[in-house]
């Protein structure tokens, strides 16, 4: 029925609109999920360390990767690729990035062989408008993305792609481009944002890293407003997140961490919930709080 009518609508727009525009809508109605749209995530990822280790953080991943409907494929945006212009990984078979250093050998020697899907990029290229997004054969799965899902998808058979961050666009355009995302919910694709709200490690009090719980005054100030902001419906704020006071100021000295988060309101829909997940601080100054967007 829902193809039907999309159908219909499709023959009613005026013949002007470019080859492009009508490719990009005949592409989403290849294949609609009858259930509704896939929910939506953003996970605090915290250390890479989380991806080999057993903990609550990454149980929670663990137990949430059962929960969920089966994705047909995977969207990433994480924290660790920024660019200039937006870009979608395109191969065949993404490597996986060990994007650090420091680590003990075991984590390096973490492979997680994932495919990708051309086709899936291809479909996110031709979403995009406003910016414009570019294919890419280089990158391929960062910690930002394995890390979870390592845990989330241990089998490694789900197709994903990552999409990076424009350092060049404003918050209100993150927020806007997750928008243009959204029909691809409805064709099963998961789509996660991994970075943290409060993320500063130049305040990191490196003793204390395993500390579960420990937060600074601030950190747990801007957490907390955070999270009544999100549930609030309040993105107006959480978009202007510079002109919120010292406690924001303190938890996103820059934007990588925290731009994710913005995609995932972005891509909530009117009449949809949102839960949070893993809501703690380490460090003093890293939160790792998550949150899921579904269904009422």
């Amino acid at each position: 029925m829902k193809r039907r009518i999309f159908l219909k609508s499709l023959a009613l727009m005026p013949l002007t609109g470019t080859m492009m525009e009508l490719n990009k809508l005949n592409k989403l109605t290849d294949s609609f999920n009858s259930a509704g749209p896939m929910p939506v995530l953003f996970i605090g990822h915290g250390s890479p360390m989380n991806a080999i280790e057993e903990n609550e953080f990454s149980n929670e991943w663990k137990k949430i990767g059962t929960e969920l409907p089966k994705p047909k494929a995977i969207l990433c945006i994480s924290a660790h690729w920024e660019t200039k212009g937006t870009f979608v990984t395109a191969m065949q078979n993404p490597p996986t990035i060990h994007d650090f250093g420091g680590f003990p050998q075991e984590l390096f020697d973490v492979q997680y062989p994932a495919p990708g899907s051309p086709e899936l990029a291809q479909d996110v290229k031709n979403l995009g408008e406003k910016p414009q997004i570019d294919l890419d054969q280089k990158w391929g799965l960062d910690h930002g993305c394995w890390s979870i899902l390592k845990h989330m998808y241990p089998k490694a058979d789900t197709p994903i792609i990552q999409m990076s961050l424009d350092y060049y666009q404003s918050p209100k355009s993150h927020y806007s481009l997750a928008k243009e995302l959204s029909a691809l919910r409805n064709k099963g694709v998961l789509i996660i944002g991994s970075g943290n709200i409060v993320h500063n490690l130049g305040r990191l009090d490196w003793g204390r890293l395993n500390e579960i719980g420990y937060g600074f005054d601030w950190a747990i100030e801007a957490n907390e407003t955070m999270k009544k902001l999100i549930l609030a419906n309040d993105y107006p704020k959480l978009i202007n997140y510079t002109a919120q006071g010292r406690a924001f100021d303190y938890a996103i000295p820059s934007a990588e961490h925290y731009l994710p988060l913005l995609y995932i309101l972005g891509l909530k829909g009117e009449n949809e919930k949102i839960s949070f997940f893993n809501d703690k601080l380490v460090g003093g100054s890293l939160s790792m709080t998550s949150l899921k967007v579904d269904k009422q």
